[in-house]
């Protein structure tokens, strides 16, 4: 029986799923752990039993998971080897005879996520690409692809907040989608633009969907095409897809996403899509607060109609639509030849910089215009870009 273990407990080690518990091997503590992350460190501890020889704690560990969810197909995996390991020494993750290779490859790659998952500490800075929430936005989402984990932030006095991250499955070919068919997650600043409940929807996505705004102004503009992007679940008999699995969406766990859709505001909340989060720094609030400056530049030059001093804060290559630069600033211009006064107020102003595209950001906003002849208040978005240390607007259109 010693020899068996000493062959399952070199199991992993050619696959690195158990190296990161080898070596010093530490749960970090965290306050209010959600069903899912319970999961993943009660998969954490059979795996670390399995590399200490501890093969009937192992087994322990992995069946209470299974009282759990019994469609948790990893931990079935598991259970498999280590019930074979009873009867023959076996020589790898996933040893069981006749097992799909591509089903098994899968699994070793959701078990080397979910320790890594497992390793990381609570974020304590904050993504670069949440540079200011609206009152409106109570929470905000952000994605990383390359870590397989969806973060969830709240909004606290226009501060984001960490409250909790979920272990996800994205595109079969990775992310940066640029086609129909792809197979891949899109990289982008993106809101959540709808609910599909369970009743209007096959198995196949569990408890329900949100979809999401792909694709976006910028998307289309770099000619990005596709749709169907949503956040969902998986079907009843599976508790979770391998990190690589679907056709573009981002998929949870069927208790992650009700969780996540408690906190999702149709039209209104945020969410980021990156390949790998960067985190705030000084640099970072510098740039925040010189785009700051420049929006409020915008909206005065606006308001003083000195046409020519709004007009300068456009790049050369903007678009509204399929509205270009001079056409444009020829319309600006007449418009404000009949104006003898013009008024402009932002409200709800909230800035994404672009996972995907250095130098971009995302501004929203509620407009509130007045002037001697027209008044009217509108939801507006721009996308600014800095150039040569200069922050000019590439799009301008509803929200």
């Amino acid at each position: 029986m010693a020899d068996r273990r000493r062959a399952f407990g070199q199991v992993a080690m050619p696959h690195r799923l158990l190296a990161l518990l080898l070596l010093s091997f530490a749960i970090p503590a965290m306050a209010g752990e959600s069903v899912s992350r319970e999961m993943e460190i009660g998969m954490a501890k059979s795996l670390r039993a399995v590399s200490e020889n501890h093969l009937d704690v192992a087994l322990n560990e992995v069946d209470s998971l299974l009282k759990i969810n019994p469609n948790y197909k990893l931990a079935q995996l598991v259970r498999g080897d280590l019930l074979l390991a009873r009867a023959k020494p076996i020589s790898n993750f996933g040893d069981a005879p006749n097992a799909p290779r591509d089903l098994v490859q899968d699994l070793r790659e959701e078990a080397n996520v979910r320790l890594q998952r497992v390793q990381q500490q609570q974020p304590i800075a904050v993504p670069r690409y949440l540079w200011q929430l609206s009152p409106t936005q109570r929470y905000a989402v952000v994605v990383d692809t390359g870590k397989s984990t969806l973060y969830l932030f709240e909004n606290v006095n226009g501060e984001p907040r960490y409250v909790s991250d979920f272990y996800i499955s994205v595109g079969k070919k990775g992310a940066d989608k640029v086609s129909e068919g792809d197979q891949k997650t899109p990289l982008g600043v993106y809101f959540v633009n709808g609910h599909l409940t369970k009743d209007k929807l096959t198995d196949f996505y569990g408890p329900g969907a949100y979809p999401l705004s792909y694709p976006n102004e910028w998307d289309r503009r770099e000619g990005h095409d596709g749709h169907g992007i949503w956040l969902h679940g998986t079907p009843s008999d599976t508790y979770s897809r391998p990190p690589r699995a679907s056709n573009g969406c981002v998929v949870l766990a069927n208790n992650d996403l009700n969780e996540i859709g408690s906190h999702l505001q149709i039209g209104i909340t945020p969410v980021i899509i990156a390949s790998k989060i960067d985190w705030s720094d000084d640099a970072d609030r510098a740039d925040r607060a010189s785009l700051l400056k420049a929006i409020e530049q915008w909206r005065s030059d606006w308001a003083s109609l000195n046409t020519d001093a709004y007009l300068s804060h456009y790049a050369h290559d903007f678009s509204t639509g399929s509205v270009a630069l001079p056409a444009f600033a020829q319309q600006k211009r007449l418009v404000n030849s009949g104006k003898t006064w013009i008024k402009v107020k932002m409200s709800n102003v909230s800035i994404f910089p672009y996972p995907s595209q250095p130098n971009l950001v995302v501004v929203n906003f509620e407009q509130d215009y007045d002037s001697n002849n027209l008044s009217n208040r509108m939801n507006k978005r721009q996308y600014w870009m800095k150039r040569d240390g200069r922050w000019q607007i590439v799009y301008e259109g509803a929200a």
